[in-house]
């Protein structure tokens, strides 16, 4: 009787463990999406300064750069050299991924609230699914096909009410963000068997170091160096949404990855649009 009591106290008490770890997890993954949805408040604050999405986002990068170059240097000491074929893959995904899908992002964020920009970008894992239907050939049931559905009609009622009050420039910002969110659902698609030989860690430090590089040259391709020169705020505000809004963020889906798995930490990151409603609500005054 003492034996079988022990085995349940232990089963009790890894039951407890268990359930423990999966809450730290969950909430890591909240943070980490409530956190990375943010950069689009943080953008909206440095756009007061008269500053344009090439020097902000070249900015973001600047001040994240070193945290990923440091573990981009890490893993190439630690682990087996990369093919040649996956470093033109690496960068191809860092141009897709991280500095088109951005800098579309931020352009949009010029014209159209948070609260619409975050709900397009909502619609990447539809994208995603669309994506794999025409280029995987995969088959997407009735239920699929009415949750895509209610989502683009969701998107198309508060476009319409953003529409009656930003005019022309809404449209256009909804494009740019549009264009983000597909260009993020190719990444997405194009980095799932890359993602399972490189790892997880290692992909992301390398794509943000080439998507780094890009933002970079493309703003002394167009902008002069003495833009380089702000005020204080947009530098302050810049530095948040590098090591805030970008660095943390990955660091943390990480370690929620690890802890709960790829689809629950997918399925926290859905609190990330809805934050953002409320941030912009308090913070923006949208």
């Amino acid at each position: 009787s003492l034996s079988l009591y022990n085995l349940g106290m232990t089963a009790t008490s890894l039951t407890r463990t268990a359930q423990q770890t999966f809450l730290t997890g969950l909430a890591i993954a909240i943070s980490g999406a409530v956190l990375f949805s943010t950069k689009a408040i943080v953008a909206k604050l440095i756009y007061r300064y008269q500053v344009d999405a090439v020097t902000l986002i070249a900015f973001r990068m600047l001040f994240s750069l070193p945290f990923f170059a440091a573990i981009a240097l890490w893993k190439a000491k630690t682990e087996a050299p990369l093919t040649n074929g996956d470093r033109g893959r690496i960068v191809v995904l860092g141009l897709i991924g991280y500095y088109l899908s951005s800098f579309l992002d931020f352009l949009g964020l010029q014209y159209i609230s948070v609260g619409l920009e975050r709900l397009i970008l909502f619609l990447t894992p539809s994208f995603v699914l669309l994506l794999s239907v025409f280029f995987l050939k995969k088959k997407i049931g009735l239920l699929e096909w009415m949750a895509l559905g209610t989502a683009y009609l969701g998107t198309v009622l508060v476009f319409i009410h953003d529409a009656k009050l930003g005019g022309a420039n809404v449209a256009l910002g909804s494009a740019f963000v549009l264009g983000s969110a597909l260009s993020y659902a190719l990444y997405l698609l194009l980095s799932g068997e890359l993602v399972r030989r490189v790892g997880a860690l290692r992909l992301v430090a390398y794509a943000m170091c080439v998507s780094s590089a890009a933002c970079i040259l493309q703003f002394f391709v167009l902008r002069p160096a003495s833009m380089l020169v702000q005020p204080a705020a947009v530098y302050g505000w810049s530095l948040v949404n590098a090591v805030l809004c970008t660095v943390l963020p990955v660091f943390l889906t990480m370690i929620a990855v690890a802890r709960i798995g790829a689809a629950s930490t997918s399925q926290a990151g859905m609190i990330g649009p809805v934050s953002t409603l409320f941030l912009g609500a308090v913070i923006l005054g949208e």
